[in-house]
């Protein structure tokens, strides 16, 4: 069987080592052929990888994705045919746009993957605000034609489609996340370097702000709390400022970017408690990693969180407050009897990301969706 996948990611154009590439690398044993449509990006060109995946890249604006996906997965299907369209859909939704131009002149099925909607469940920005009143705008209109929806996590994605009133049998629950164990692990003997460690972009949904507030509480009782912070993004020189106006340059550490994943997995490993106190999220990754390594985890419930964590059992979940976040960090800061508790247990708990075990599901439920689709039901 041939996939047709809409993509948002442009890494493998690029000829970039990426998560997506190494997906693929998995995900294309289950597959005779897959054509990849994704958006320009410098230095993108056709690719070809893993011997039957191959990726075209737009020569247009983004804004043009749609006509693209409808021009080119037109030509690609009049040479082969596609048992299925999957359509990574986000922001704008230019995929799903092109998607349904494909199925309306072609009949081929499609899935719409949304692996989370900016700005749910909290938004914090104008954009945020207005990417999500798109996105349900989007769910109302592809109930309609779409095959089914895949998302990626068990708790949010599905109450808000059942929401809109998606049928439970158009809902497909396949999970993305996965990790590689040979690189997330713990590790012995490493120096605690910082208290709290943040992973992820410098961008408004990650509750960067909140973290600051809440490390100046924690530092009332905790006057050498330190904080590492890695990422970058349009939020950097703002946060520093912030850092200053707290007046917590001692305790604050801007960390400059790692090279690879293992210098990521070092850090944590050198970190007391990571934090994701994010606003929205389709993962987030970088808790699941940590856990992995074995360090505890205090999170709000976005993306799988909400589904992995169980409060107080291998994880703490706090909701979206500068006190509530203070204080559980204050806990594990506390007591190392949890503090060790949660790590091994957060540990066991991350166990079912593994990575061919996740791309397999993937894959398969795929195929019985389309053998379902063959078959009428």
């Amino acid at each position: 069987m041939n996939l047709l996948m809409l993509s948002g990611d442009s890494s493998v154009a690029q000829g970039r080592d990426s998560t997506f590439l190494q997906m693929l690398g998995r995900f294309a044993a289950y597959w005779d052929r897959i054509d990849v449509l994704c958006p320009p990006a410098k230095g993108a060109q056709p690719r070809a990888v893993y011997g039957n995946v191959y990726v075209h890249p737009s020569p247009s604006h983004k804004i043009a994705q749609p006509t693209f996906i409808a021009r080119e997965g037109a030509a690609l299907l009049s040479e082969r045919p596609y048992a299925l369209i999957a359509s990574h859909d986000y922001g704008l939704f230019l995929n799903g746009a092109g998607a349904w131009r494909l199925k309306r002149a072609t009949g081929v099925p499609v899935v719409s993957e949304i692996h989370h909607v900016e700005g749910y469940p909290r938004a914090v920005t104008r954009r945020e605000r207005l990417y999500r009143r798109t996105a349900f705008m989007y769910i109302r209109w592809a109930k309609r034609w779409a095959a089914a929806f895949r998302v990626v996590n068990a708790g949010q994605m599905p109450d808000l489609l059942r929401r809109f009133r998606v049928p439970d049998e158009k809902i497909l629950v396949l999970p993305s996340l996965y990790i590689d164990f040979d690189v997330f692990h713990p590790l012995p003997d490493q120096p605690r370097r910082y208290d709290v460690l943040f992973v992820g972009r410098l961008v408004a949904n990650k509750g960067l702000f909140t973290l600051l507030s809440a490390i100046k509480l924690v530092s009332i009782t905790h006057p050498n709390v330190r904080l590492g912070i890695l990422g970058s993004g349009p939020l950097e020189r703002a946060l520093k400022e912030r850092v200053a106006s707290l007046g917590l340059g001692g305790n604050v550490t801007f960390i400059p970017h790692q090279s690879d994943a293992a210098s990521v997995a070092r850090l944590y490993t050198q970190a007391g408690l990571v934090v994701c106190a994010s606003t929205a999220e389709g993962g987030p990754r970088v808790t699941v990693e940590a856990m992995a390594c074995g360090v505890p985890v205090v999170s709000t419930p976005v993306g799988v969180m909400a589904d992995l964590i169980e409060d107080g059992e291998n994880g703490l979940l706090v909701n979206w407050s500068v006190g509530d976040l203070a204080a559980k960090i204050r806990l594990l800061l506390s007591d190392a009897d949890l503090h060790t508790r949660l790590a091994e247990a957060g540990r066991a708990a991350v166990q079912e990301f593994d990575a061919d075990r996740v791309v397999e599901g993937y894959a398969r439920g795929y195929h019985d969706l389309i053998a379902r689709l063959r078959e009428g039901r």
